[in-house]
């Protein structure tokens, strides 16, 4: 996937409008590229669909099989396991021979860097105890897609009052209204997805966004 993100409609910034979020995608029509569009509802979940083509009013499904429905959860932070007393391999009570190796300074950083984890002169904040706390490591996010299962066509669906990805069966994967206020998310043949929204099939929509991928 290319790696060059722009963020091409936000409810924040340009209204609650599916017709100016269709207005403003159409500046990257033909263009050979994808769109990501972001949900948020009102508990907070995040969800959305990858589309392989502009989002538009169209007269009927179009859109490739590359297309998908996702939705990204925020796992719990782990436990400290700080105060936890040494595992049997660790204690030294009996222990006759010791070496010691020293470790620089900056390969620790280094390594510390490379699991995301901020170094001690990095961004992340101390607590009286002397840990770090924690606060400049990045969220832990899960991400799970539903592809395109081929059961059928019905991959992109857009009207002037109303957007919609993946349906069959009388159900859509996702749907969105026309002030971008009302979503539906329902199992669909297209991905085979469960629900995207915590709150049911129904759900307040909170924010909106569409990034275009591409040069």
């Amino acid at each position: 996937m290319v790696d060059h993100w722009t963020l091409t409609y936000s409810m924040e910034q340009n209204g609650s409008s599916l017709s100016t979020l269709y207005k403003l995608a159409g500046a990257h029509r033909g263009k050979r590229a994808g769109f990501v569009l972001v949900v948020r509802d009102a508990s907070g979940g995040i969800f959305g669909a990858y589309l392989t083509d502009t989002p538009k009013p169209h007269a009927q499904y179009y859109g490739s099989g590359e297309s998908f429905l996702w939705r990204a959860f925020r796992l719990p932070a782990l436990p400290d396991l700080s105060s936890l007393p040494p595992p049997p391999s660790a204690d030294t009570t009996h222990l006759q021979r010791m070496t010691t190796l020293g470790v620089s300074k900056q390969s620790s950083s280094a390594s510390l860097a490379s699991l995301n984890v901020p170094s001690g002169e990095g961004g992340g904040k101390r607590g009286a105890n002397g840990h770090l706390d924690g606060s400049a490591t990045p969220e832990r996010i899960r991400f799970k897609a539903f592809p395109y299962t081929g059961e059928n066509d019905f991959t992109i669906y857009c009207q002037p009052d109303y957007l919609s990805v993946g349906g069959g069966d009388g159900h859509y994967g996702l749907w969105l209204d026309d002030k971008l206020s009302i979503g539906v998310s329902d199992t669909c043949p297209t991905f085979g997805n469960e629900p995207l929204s915590d709150e049911g099939k129904k759900f307040d929509v909170l924010g909106v966004e569409l990034w275009y991928i591409g040069s």
